[in-house]
């Protein structure tokens, strides 16, 4: 599934319980993270829910690619990560620190949907993404 795709789903759902909806499924959909990757060294932290994210670099090009797993106890947060791994996972470095996740989120109408609690926890998510963008540019430099 792409981010237009998303997008597209979004605009023919009117009402916020039926987008709601749409977002678990997404959770729903996400590829398995294995239970050894459930690690504190995954954990993000700043979420009101457990989250984790698993990156794993694929170094076989010119440049690195970040592919990304994820998941969380809480359904509507594994919708979350669903669409921030639809936009950032598979992405170079240089990519992913182009790419204005809460800008997609707002567009969506998340900012007067969700918690200030899931919206700190959305930043924690992104900004652990842009790090990791970081640290791979720097270490391949």
């Amino acid at each position: 599934m792409t981010i237009d795709e998303i997008r597209d789903n979004f605009a023919l759902l009117d009402d916020w319980d039926d987008r709601y909806r749409y977002v678990i499924e997404l959770g729903r959909m996400l590829a398995p993270m294995p239970e050894d990757e459930h690690s504190a060294a995954n954990k993000v932290q700043g979420c009101a829910s457990q989250v984790w994210l698993s990156k794993h670099a694929d170094h076989s090009g010119a440049v690195p690619v970040l592919n990304y797993l994820g998941d969380s106890d809480a359904h509507i947060v594994r919708g979350l990560i669903a669409i921030l791994l639809t936009l950032y996972s598979g992405r170079t470095p240089q990519e992913i620190l182009t790419i204005d996740a809460p800008a997609v989120f707002d567009e969506l109408g998340f900012r007067e949907h969700l918690t200030p609690q899931r919206s700190n926890g959305l930043r924690s998510m992104v900004e652990r993404i842009r790090s990791d963008a970081r640290e791979a540019l720097t270490a391949a430099s």
